[in-house]
Parts: structure tokens; sequence; C-alpha cells
């Protein structure tokens, strides 16, 4: 995933795509990483993901697959996957990666850092490390089940599902309706949240609150030639293309969405994995 998925330039390519950048682990901190007690949990996360997911997604999982998998991701915190302590104390989104102190920048032009754990084709094991409100704006998930453990800090999550049947009106370009999901905080430590093909909210948007770091399980990837290519789209409030006679109580708990390309101003940069290795 980190190959296809992902440094944002800001000039409107469509594709992410990353450039060299090292992140700044001391010799001591990648030592103290490997050597962490955490790493039969990596392991054993890794070896339950292999014996769950498929390359096509199919079958669906099952409800004991689903729990097996958050019981595991329940139990991880930043330490078993190699993330030291001081992340947690860093208001700048600094912490762990680094940046040299005579060149700092704001804080909202800081980048989201994507540490790669493990890619293969039937699922993605990732993490995303957030500086204070860094974004990934509102997204999709096309036949994609989603695994996300907050690991530290506070993020907010905001997710639809698409409606069915499916509903489009055509104001200026096709907008098509959604139906609110999720809309919460989660403050570590917490449980996994999961999100499905058509449910539990596939199409969402992360803000960090405070600095914060989320560990991802994606199945099958993200793949443009199987059709799961990532597709980023504005949310609207029900009220901006509906009729005056379609309004009702409930409807805050719609948006209609529509398509925009890849966000100008979001900005990744890759982060060396630190953690146990894992046999594959």
């Amino acid at each position: 995933m980190l190959l296809k998925l992902r440094k944002l330039t800001r000039d409107n390519s469509v594709g992410w795509f990353l450039k060299n950048e090292a992140p700044f682990f001391s010799t001591k901190q990648a030592s103290m990483a490997q050597k962490s007690p955490g790493s039969h949990k990596v392991q054993a996360l890794y070896d339950l993901c292999r014996k769950t997911f498929t390359p096509s997604g199919t079958p669906p999982l099952s409800s004991h697959s689903v729990r097996k998998l958050c019981s595991l991701l329940d139990t991880i915190g930043p330490a078993d996957v190699g993330l030291p302590e001081d992340a947690l104390e860093d208001d700048r989104g600094h912490g762990i990666f680094g940046l040299n102190r005579l060149d700092r920048v704001p804080r909202w032009a800081q980048p989201i850092t994507y540490v790669d754990i493990h890619e293969c084709e039937s699922f993605t094991m990732c993490i995303f490390c957030f500086p204070t409100s860094a974004v990934i704006p509102l997204h999709d998930h096309p036949g994609m089940t989603v695994f996300s453990k907050v690991l530290y800090g506070s993020l907010h999550i905001k997710a639809y599902d698409w409606i069915e049947p499916t509903r489009i009106v055509n104001k200026s370009g096709p907008v098509r309706l959604a139906k609110l999901a999720v809309d919460n905080v989660l403050t570590a430590p917490c449980t996994t949240s999961v999100l499905y093909p058509k449910s539990s909210g596939n199409l969402h948007c992360f803000t960090a609150i405070t600095p914060c770091a989320v560990l991802d399980i994606l199945s099958p990837p993200y793949r443009e030639d199987a059709g799961r290519r990532c597709t980023y789209y504005c949310d609207y409030p029900y009220s901006t293309f509906s009729n005056e006679d379609e309004r009702s109580d409930e409807e805050e708990d719609y948006a209609w969405l529509a398509e925009t390309g890849t966000p100008d101003d979001l900005y990744m940069r890759p982060g060396k994995y630190n953690g146990p290795a894992i046999q594959v």
C-alpha cells in the first residue's frame, strides 16, 4: 500500500506517490522497538489476517472472524508497533519522525505520516500518524472492510453510507445521497471500529483533535484494476439540493456527496516501520 497509496503532493495528481524522506529515529528507539514485548501481538495479527482475508474480499467476513480480529486489535498499543512514548507528548506532530527546529512551519502544513507494516493481495496493515488538526478528507473504500484502532490521542470520525436505492440529482454536476453513519470522537484507549463495504460508514473523514495514530487493516487493499480506487468527496447539507416538500426533521442525518479530485492540501510522507519484524 505504501507504494500505491501515498504521499499526496499539491500538484493535483490523481495517484499518491512518495518521495525519499527518511524518518528520524534514534538507534536507541529503534532497538527498543525491535525488542518490544508486544512483538507476538504484531505477528499474531499478521497470522490472523492471513487466515481471515482473501484477495477478492469474498466471502464476506463472518461475525466470528470480525470479533477475533477486534479482540486482538483491542490489545495493541503504540509500543507494540514501535511507536515511542514521546510521540504522545508532541503537540506539533513531529515527535517520532523529527523536524529540523530551524525549519519549522505552521502546524496546518505538517504532513500525515504513513507507515507501511505489510501489504499483500489480501490485506494491508499500516499506521497513520497525525499532527494536531490534520485531516484525511472524506473518501471511500469500495468493496473493502476496514478495521481501525486508535493507538494514542483523539480522532474525530465522520462517516457515511450510500442510500439504497441510489438517489442522484444533477446540480452543476451529479451529487449522490448518503446517510450519516458515524460522527464521533475516539480517544485512546478505545475499542476497534469496523467499516464494511455497504455499512458502518464506508465513506469516512478523519480529523486529528490531538496528535494521534491509527492502526488500519484494509481488506482487500486499494487496487484500481480491480475496481478499488480511492475516491474523494465533498459533503453538502441535505437542504442544499432538496426541495422544500422533501424537508424533514431527520434531514441532519443525510448529506449529498459530490465526487472531487485529490485534495490539493492533503500531504503525506512515508515513515519507517520500527516495530517487531513480521515472519511472512
